[in-house]
Parts: C-alpha cells; sequence; structure tokens
C-alpha cells in the first residue's frame, strides 16, 4: 500500500510529569487532587470528527468519577485505609494518561489520527480496561460509602464493562481510513482519484473549504517533524500530496493569505530561574554540565570557550576539560514545563538537509495530478485573480522540494508564467517571479528557463523593475496584505546585489521591518525574513550585523524561528544565530567584510545564477 496498513507510529509527544510519577499529596489533597483532575478531563470537548464515541464516553466516565470525587472530598475523614491510597494514586496516573490522550487527538492532523485509528482506538480501549480493573478493587467498603455514593460507583463499573465488551474500533472510523488508503493506492497507480468519492471522503473529514485544507497541511507538515523514521515522514508527505490535490480540484486554488496561526513564546511566560542559561539568561534547550559542575546551553558554553575562555563564567573556576555532559533530566524537566505552558520545545541542533524527506511513490503521483491540474486551468480563460490563486499554488509547490520543481517544469509551466511577468498585478507579478526563481533552484530547470522564450527577459526586466525603483512601490501595495510576496520580493533583491537600493528605500528602516515579520510573520514569511538577514549580514559587512544585534530580544526571537519555523527557516535562523554569537564574540573576521558577487544574470555568456 501506498501509506502502510501498519499501526502508525504515535506522535512524538513529551506527557506531563505527572503522567509517570505517582503524586506526594497527603490523603485529603489527593481526593482533592483526583476531584480536579477528573473534573478538567469531564470539560474537555469530545472529538467531532473521528473517535468521537470513545473520546465521548471516557469524557463521560470521567465526569462520574468527578462527582464521586467531589463527594468523597466533601465527606471523608482526612485519612484514608492504605489500600484506598494506593488505589487512588493508581487512578490519578490513569487518569493523567486519559487526558494526555485526549489532548495528543485534538491536536493531531485529521489525516494523520485517521491514519492511527487501529492505534489510537486501541489506546482508548486498554485505558478503558484499566480503569474498570481499579473500580473493581475501588475500596468501597473500606471507605463506609453512603448508599447513593456507592450507586454512583456501580454505574461507573457497568458503564466501563459495558466498553470493555463493546471492542475498541469505530466502524465508521475504519471505513473511512480503509477508503483514504485505497485512493493512495490508486494515486500510486497513477489512477486519478474520483471527483465523488474525493468529495466524500474530505466531507467525513469535515475538510470542506480551502482555508482547513491549507490548515490540514500545515498540521502534516508539524507531524513530519514529530516522527523519527524516514517512511514515516514519507507516508505524510503523502497525505499532503493527497490533501493539497484535493484542495486545488474540490475548492480551487487558495488566495494568499497571512498566517494567523501563532505559538505562544518564551518572552510571554515566567520561565523558572533554574531553566534559564546563566549565558544568554535565555530558556535552556540543550542543556549540559560542565567540569565545575555548572550547567549551561550547549550553543551558550560552546561559544564561550571557542571565544577563547578556558573558565566557568560562573564560577570563575578553569575548567579542566571541555568535554560537555549533557544534563538529561534538566533538559526532560524543560520539556515538560514547555509542553505545560503550550510553548514550543526542540533541541536547537538544525543538522536537517533540504528535501531530506525522501517521497514514495503516491507523494510524487499526487504532485504530478495536482500540478496537471493547476497548469491546465492556467491555459483556460481566467480572470486575474484567479490566474493569480493558481500562480500562487504553484510557487508554493515549487518551494517544497525538488520533484515538485521538476513536476512543474516538465508540465510546461514556464511559457505559462512567463506570460505574467509583465502583469499589472502586483501580487501575480510577484508570484510568477518567485515560482521560476523557486524552480531554478533545481540545477535541471536553469537550463530549461534558458531555453524557453520570454522567461530569461522576463525575470531579468521584472527584477530590474524591483530594483530599479518598481521594488519601494510594489511591496507597498503588498507590504499589509501579502507579507510572505513582499518579504520573499526583498529575500530576492538583496541577494540580487539590491541591498543598497533597499536600505536607502526604507531609510535605514530596513532591519526594524524584517524582525517585525520575524515576530509577527506566517511562518513562511519567517523563513524569507531570516533569509534576507542572513544576506543582509554578509554582504552589508559588521556595521549591518551590529544593527541587527543591537535590535531588542533579537537572539530570543532567532531562537524560536530554530525551534517552531520551517526546515528551512529553522536552518537560516541558525546561520543567523551563528552570525550574531560570532559578531559579539569579536570574531566576525572576513566573512563580515562586504563580499563581491558577480552579476546574477549574464547576459553575456548566456547563463542565470538564480537561488540555490
Amino acid at each position: 500500500m501506498a501509506v502502510s496498513q501498519e499501526v502508525f507510529p504515535v506522535r512524538k509527544r513529551r506527557p506531563s510529569l505527572g503522567a509517570f510519577i505517582s503524586p506526594d499529596f497527603s490523603d485529603r489533597n489527593l481526593l482533592r487532587a483526583l476531584f480536579l483532575l477528573s473534573h478538567e478531563i469531564s470539560t474537555l470537548q469530545p472529538m467531532r470528527v473521528l473517535l468521537r464515541k470513545s473520546s465521548a464516553s471516557i469524557i463521560r466516565k470521567s465526569k462520574l468519577i468527578s462527582i464521586l470525587f467531589e463527594e468523597l472530598v466533601q465527606n471523608h475523614e482526612n485519612v484514608l485505609p492504605p489500600s484506598a491510597a494506593l488505589c487512588f494514586e493508581e487512578l490519578y496516573i490513569l487518569l493523567q494518561r486519559i487526558k494526555v490522550l485526549l489532548e495528543d487527538c485534538s491536536s493531531y492532523s485529521k489525516m494523520w489520527l485517521l491514519m492511527q485509528i487501529p492505534s489510537t482506538s486501541s489506546s482508548f480501549y486498554q485505558l478503558t480496561v484499566e480503569l474498570s480493573t481499579l473500580l473493581d478493587i475501588f475500596p468501597a467498603r473500606e471507605l463506609n460509602l453512603n448508599e447513593d455514593v456507592e450507586e454512583l460507583l456501580n454505574l461507573i463499573r457497568k458503564q466501563c464493562s459495558e466498553k470493555v465488551a463493546g471492542g475498541c474500533v469505530e466502524s465508521n472510523d475504519e471505513n473511512l481510513r480503509t477508503e483514504v488508503l485505497k485512493m493512495l493506492e490508486n494515486i500510486k497507480r497513477e489512477i486519478v482519484p474520483d471527483h465523488s468519492k474525493l468529495s466524500d471522503i474530505f466531507e467525513r473529514l469535515n475538510l470542506n473549504d480551502s482555508a482547513g485544507c491549507t490548515a490540514e497541511i500545515e498540521n502534516l507538515e508539524d507531524e513530519i517533524q514529530n516522527q523519527n523514521d524516514d517512511k514515516s515522514k514519507a507516508d505524510a508527505v503523502a497525505l499532503i500530496g493527497l490533501v493539497r490535490y484535493a484542495k486545488c480540484v474540490l475548492y480551487g486554488a487558495s488566495t494568499p493569505r497571512i498566517t494567523t496561526r501563532r505559538q505562544k513564546s518564551t518572552a510571554e511566560v515566567n520561565c523558572p530561574a533554574d531553566f534559564r542559561c546563566p549565558i544568554s539568561l535565555d530558556l535552556m534547550r540543550d542543556p549540559v554540565v560542565v567540569s565545575t559542575g555548572q550547567t549551561y546551553d550547549r550553543s551558550s558554553i560552546n561559544l564561550w570557550v571557542e571565544s577563547g575562555h578556558a573558565t566557568c563564567p560562573k564560577t570563575g573556576q578553569t575548567l579542566s576539560h571541555t568535554h560537555f555532559i549533557p544534563n538529561l533530566a534538566l533538559k526532560n524537566m524543560i520539556a515538560m514545563w514547555c509542553r505545560d505552558q503550550k510553548i514550543p520545545f526542540e533541541s536547537m541542533e538544525v543538522n536537517v538537509k533540504p528535501n531530506a524527506v525522501a517521497l514514495n511513490k503516491t507523494a510524487l503521483e499526487a504532485i504530478k495530478m495536482t500540478v496537471s491540474f493547476l497548469v491546465n486551468k492556467l491555459t483556460a480563460q481566467q480572470t486575474s485573480e484567479v490566474i493569480d490563486r493558481l500562480v500562487h499554488e504553484l510557487r508554493v509547490l515549487a518551494k517544497t522540494d525538488s520533484d515538485s520543481r521538476t513536476c512543474i517544469a516538465e508540465a510546461g509551466a514556464l511559457p505559462l508564467l512567463a506570460k505574467f511577468l509583465g502583469s499589472e498585478h502586483p501580487s501575480l507579478q510577484i508570484n510568477a517571479v518567485t515560482t521560476i526563481l523557486n524552480l531554478s533552484i533545481l540545477e535541471a530547470n536553469k537550463t530549461r528557463i534558458m531555453e524557453t522564450d520570454g522567461v530569461l527577459n522576463g525575470v531579468i526586466e521584472a527584477i530590474g523593475k524591483l530594483i530599479e525603483g518598481g521594488v519601494v512601490d510594489m511591496i507597498g501595495e503588498v507590504m499589509d496584505s501579502l507579507v510572505e510576496e513582499a518579504v520573499a520580493v526583498l529575500e530576492v533583491v538583496v541577494k540580487r546585489g539590491g541591498l543598497a537600493a533597499i536600505a536607502a528605500a526604507y531609510h535605514g528602516n530596513v532591519v526594524k521591518k524584517l524582525t517585525g515579520v520575524l515576530r509577527e510573520g506566517s511562518d513562511r514569511a519567517k523563513e524569507s525574513a531570516a533569509a534576507t538577514l542572513v544576506n543582509m549580514c554578509r554582504k552589508g559587512g559588521s556595521e549591518m550585523v551590529g544593527e541587527l544585534a543591537a535590535t531588542s530580544g533579537i537572539e530570543r526571537v532567532v531562537w524560536e524561528i530554530m525551534g517552531t519555523g520551517t526546515g528551512r527557516g529553522k536552518r537560516k535562523a541558525a546561520t543567523l544565530l551563528r552570525i550574531l554569537r560570532r559578531w559579539a564574540a569579536g570574531l566576525s573576521g572576513p566573512q563580515f567584510t562586504l563580499q563581491q558577487h558577480s552579476t546574477t544574470l549574464n547576459m553575456t555568456s548566456a547563463r542565470i545564477v538564480l537561488p540555490a
């Protein structure tokens, strides 16, 4: 099958500390903690699309348990019998696991959750079995429960027993999963999905518009980051291919939009002092212990040592060696705290290579079908607004991977894109230029660009127009509504040697504007802004780096992109952080002198050098 029928691996998510450790409460506080936890679970919403019965059932049982423990809190003495204390501690751990499972299911991509139906349904079933077991040994007699409370306990026992007898997988979910797997298999065999079946599947998943599909693609991209093995990542890419194809075919190409999804940052919460690095004062992501026994973030202490220091920053003692030992216990505590605070946590060692996820046959065929649909639509009579949306979809695809770039070029998109390079529609021109530049990342496409009439000259004229003055007006027109597009053009212009023109146009405020995008822009806009700042620092020398370093909170913003950005965004942010750290340590060296670059578009030698 295109996507394995086997159980998908569980998402890498760190449960809260209380999910694994017995609570250290007094007897009365344990009763109260059980009431509060069960009440918290009872307020969660059941799943609306998948696992509706399983989630609703376990939430309903938690509601009854909260009523049970509310009665115990009000009516019981402070000391519990030993058998009751042990049972309640186990119940507390079980309720924590229930809470984590419900929260995880709510945060999954719908498609990914659908593929995990067997394992996730089994988890709900297993938790219900364990709950039933604990209720069977519930020490009702030792607690001298009154008649009403004992009747409530029996009701919960009965509901658990009925659920256990009823099995674990909901038939509707399993049938839908089977249909999606069959469709993926057909795509793998180059069979275009039936429109009515595709529509039915996405309606049942409640993915019923372009915006919903775009959000689903973003969630699937997050799932890729949460998987360890290449096969699971490739399976997720295949699902992205299906969703992207369905979005275009069922709902039409989407209007370029500003992504409003934003995660909480470490700056918005009160971070415990022990979790901060003594050097940078930022939240530690990779804490290590040095020879003096002090703990620092790995990147900070590495930079300290590389700067020529041989002492412990905190104690002043001489470091007997520079073999740093990972502080895994502290790292786990920080990760759990981040999860509880709902802020991102990832290791800052960004070494993911571009296009590291190999496409499987299903993903590749889904891309081909999507590209074919978009290119065919471009050949028909369309309004400028519709064409802009179609080209925007091609632009997004051209940015994803080499296979997408190959498919777009082989589908004959270049001659069509050439027609839009001179468009008076600002967004369409930007999308056309950026799509071609993205396509040119693939070496084979550079030859195609050279050989396709109108593309080379059109790109030269469009970029020339941007550098010579059009960039100010154009970006001014679209900056508020099309941040991603505007920053992407800035990236291209700076890379093409237009730094001086941009700096002059923005009267020295370009760094301020770009750091604003780093803070509040979409993931794609942050990616382009980080890439632009890297090029500006490399081309503009130490003065430019100093201006960026003087920006308040810049390192924290860069850290957050390294933890939560796109793959390319993380790499660019990591490069930017190294530039800032080396500048701060006085190690700027020759790499920060103004570099001389060959012209981008060399008409004499008839070749084009576009972004790599």
